[in-house]
C-alpha cells in the first residue's frame, strides 16, 4: 500500500465518506482518481463527454473495486461547455477534482477555438457552478505549459514567462480566473501544474497521444519511434499515482494552502533519449525485446519548450506531497500495463 494513504486526512475519509465530482472521469487521470476514491469508500460522481476519454477506462475501474464500492459511483454524460450541465453535476458535491480539458499543444495550434471553448469557457462554467453549489474545495488541473518561455530551471510557481501555445494561454487563464474567484467570492481552489503525467490508461492512439504511451505502442508493434529534435529535450515526467496523491491532499488542504498553484512532478529531469532507453529496458525485462530499438530523429515541434524541470518544494511543504514513484519506478508499472494481453 502506498504510504501516503496513511496520511491522517486520507485515513479519516474512510470513516467519514464525502461526496466528490471528477470531471473528465473517463480520461486517463480522471479514471485513476475515480478508482482511488472508490477504493477509499467515497461517493463519486463522474462527468465526461467522451471527447478524449473512453468508456473502457470506467469498465477497468469497475473491475478494480468491490461491487459495494462501485455502487457509490454515479455517472453523468455531459459537457463542461454547458453551464446547466455543470450546475447539475455540482449539486450535493463537497469536493470537485476538475480534470476535463482538451490537452495537447499541437491540437491547440490546429484548433485554438475548440481548445479555448473547453479549457477556458468550460473552466469558467465549472467555477461558477461549484461556487453556486458552495463546494468545499475545487482542485483543477493546471499545466507546466504556463511557464512558457521563462528560462529558469527548476520552475518555481511565482515565475512564469509568455505562453507559447493556445493551450498554454487557456491554462494561464484558468489560474487567473481561480485567483479572481478567490479574491472576490472567497471561493477555495487549488491549481496543480502537471508536468508530463504518464501511467496506466494513458491512450497511445490518435494524433495527439503523449510520448510515453505512443512509444510503448510503437515498440510493441514493431513500428519506429520518432523523437523530435536531437533527443536532448528534457522533461520532468510524473507517474499518475503521484498525481492522484496530490489531488486528494489538495482537496483536503488547510485554508492557508488554498487559492494557490503548485507544481506537480517528481523533481527530476529526463531527456527523451534517456526515456527511450528506459522504455526499451523495461520491455526487455518483460521478455518483450523491441524489434525497432533505435529511434528515428525528426525536426523540433512548434510550441514546445526545450527543457522542463519542477521545483516541488511548495507542494511538499504546504500540501504534504511526497511523490513515491520515480520515472524508473513508474515506467516499470506502466510497462506491465501496456504489455497485458
Amino acid at each position: 500500500m502506498n504510504s501516503w494513504l496513511e496520511n491522517p486526512s486520507i485515513v479519516d475519509l474512510r470513516s467519514q465518506p464525502r461526496s466528490w465530482l471528477v470531471t473528465g472521469a473517463a480520461g486517463f487521470i480522471g479514471s485513476n482518481l475515480v478508482e482511488c476514491l472508490l477504493q477509499l469508500d467515497q461517493k463519486v460522481c463522474g462527468l465526461d463527454n467522451f471527447a478524449t476519454g473512453h468508456r473502457r477506462n470506467l469498465d477497468l475501474v469497475r473491475d478494480s473495486v468491490t461491487p459495494a464500492q462501485w455502487q457509490n459511483f454515479g455517472w453523468m454524460e455531459g459537457d463542461i461547455r454547458d453551464l446547466d450541465c455543470c450546475q447539475r453535476a455540482c449539486q450535493g458535491i463537497q469536493h470537485v477534482l476538475h480534470q476535463a480539458a482538451l490537452g495537447s499543444v499541437p491540437r491547440s495550434l490546429e484548433n485554438p477555438i475548440a481548445t479555448h471553448e473547453a479549457n477556458a469557457s468550460g473552466f469558467l462554467n465549472m467555477l461558477v457552478a461549484a461556487r453556486d453549489a458552495a463546494v468545499q474545495s475545487f482542485v483543477y488541473a493546471a499545466s507546466s505549459s504556463t511557464y512558457g518561455d521563462h528560462p529558469d530551471l527548476p520552475k518555481v510557481e511565482d515565475r512564469v514567462g509568455r505562453p507559447l501555445s493556445p493551450y498554454a494561454v487557456t491554462k494561464l487563464v484558468n489560474e487567473l480566473y481561480a485567483e479572481v474567484f478567490g479574491r472576490n467570492y472567497g471561493f477555495p481552489s487549488i491549481g496543480l501544474r502537471y508536468f508530463n503525467v504518464f501511467g496506466p490508461r494513458q491512450d497511445p492512439d490518435g494524433a495527439y497521444a503523449a510520448v510515453i504511451p505512443k512509444w510503448f505502442d510503437a515498440l510493441l508493434h514493431g513500428r519506429p519511434v520518432h523523437i523530435n529534435g536531437d533527443g536532448e529535450t528534457s522533461r520532468d515526467f510524473c507517474f499518475v499515482e503521484n498525481v492522484v496523491q496530490v489531488n486528494l491532499l489538495a482537496a483536503l488542504a488547510e485554508p492557508a494552502a488554498m487559492n494557490q498553484v503548485y507544481n506537480v512532478a517528481f523533481g527530476q529531469s529526463t531527456t527523451l533519449n534517456q526515456l527511450f532507453q528506459l522504455i526499451v529496458e523495461n520491455l526487455a525485462a518483460l521478455d518483450r525485446q523491441p524489434a525497432q530499438a533505435t529511434p528515428v530523429y525528426q525536426g523540433f515541434r512548434a510550441g514546445d519548450v526545450r527543457h522542463s524541470l519542477a521545483d516541488i518544494t511548495k507542494a511538499k511543504e504546504l500540501l504534504g506531497y511526497a511523490p513515491e514513484y520515480s520515472v524508473r519506478d513508474g515506467l516499470r508499472k506502466a510497462a506491465r500495463w501496456y504489455t497485458q494481453d
